[in-house]
C-alpha cells in the first residue's frame, strides 16, 4: 500500500465505561475498509481490563487488539472472527507519545472518533489541555476543522460537563451521547451496542449495516 495516500480515522478510547462501543466502532471502520490510527489512554486500559478481563499492552497491541475486537458485548470471546487483512491497516500510537503523527495538523487524517469519551476527556479537550496524545489529537482535529465525534458516556451529567459539551459543540464537534435506542428492534446487548456504534459511524459518514434504520412504520421494532 502507498502510505502517502493513507488517510485514517483516529479512534481515541478514553477511560469511561463502554469499551464494547469502541470495539464495535473499530469493527465497523475496518469492515468499511477504513484505515485506523488507534490511541488508547492509560485509564482506558484499566477499564478494558475490568470490563473484558483482557489487557492492552504497547508491546503486544496487535495481539491484544485482535482479542478485544473478537469479544462480543455479551462477554463471549471469539464471537467476531477478524481476518488478518482486517487489521493490516491499523496503526497504534502510545497515549504518552506527544511526538506521534496525530499530534500535528500536517498529519493527514479524515477526522477523529472518541468512543467512549469520559467526562475528564471531555473537559481536557474542551479546555485544550492536551495532557496526552488523545487530547492533543482531538485539539488538532478541531483546529484543522476536521470531523470530531465525541461519544460521551456518563450519567448523570453535572453542569460543568454540560458546559464543556456546549464548548465542544460550538467548536464544531459532534457531541454524541452513548444512548442506545430501542426502535431498531434490539433483542440482545450487542444490538444496543451496535446502535450507538452505528450512530458514531453515521456522524462520520462511514457506511455500515450495524442497525436497522427507522423507515416510518410504527410497531416495526416489536415485530423485528
Amino acid at each position: 500500500m502507498d502510505t502517502s495516500l493513507r488517510k485514517p480515522w483516529i479512534v481515541g478510547v478514553s477511560g469511561a465505561s463502554g469499551t464494547p462501543y469502541a470495539a464495535a466502532v473499530l469493527r465497523g471502520l475496518l469492515s468499511a475498509g477504513e484505515a485506523v490510527d488507534l490511541v488508547v489512554s492509560r485509564a482506558a486500559r484499566l477499564t478494558l481490563l475490568d470490563e473484558t478481563g483482557h489487557a492492552f499492552r504497547d508491546a503486544h497491541w496487535r495481539e491484544d487488539l485482535r482479542t478485544w475486537l473478537a469479544r462480543g458485548a455479551d462477554g463471549k470471546d471469539g464471537r467476531f472472527d477478524l481476518p488478518d487483512a482486517a487489521l493490516a491497516d491499523v496503526r497504534f500510537w502510545a497515549a504518552g507519545d506527544l511526538a506521534a503523527g496525530p499530534s500535528s495538523g500536517s498529519y493527514p487524517v479524515k477526522g477523529m472518533l472518541i468512543v467512549p469519551a469520559s467526562t475528564a476527556c471531555v473537559a481536557g479537550v474542551a479546555l485544550g489541555l492536551s495532557k496526552d496524545l488523545l487530547q492533543r489529537a482531538a485539539s488538532v482535529t478541531l483546529k484543522e476543522r476536521r470531523t470530531l465525534v465525541v461519544a460521551v458516556r456518563e450519567t448523570p451529567l453535572n453542569g460543568q460537563t454540560l458546559k464543556h459539551l456546549v464548548t465542544l459543540d460550538e467548536a464544531g464537534a459532534v457531541v454524541l451521547p452513548a444512548s442506545p435506542a430501542f426502535y431498531a428492534g434490539a433483542r440482545h446487548i450487542q444490538d444496543l451496542v451496535d446502535f450507538v456504534a452505528g450512530r458514531v459511524l453515521d456522524a462520520a459518514a462511514v457506511p455500515h449495516q450495524l442497525y436497522r434504520r427507522w423507515e416510518g412504520e410504527l410497531g416495526s421494532a416489536a415485530s423485528a
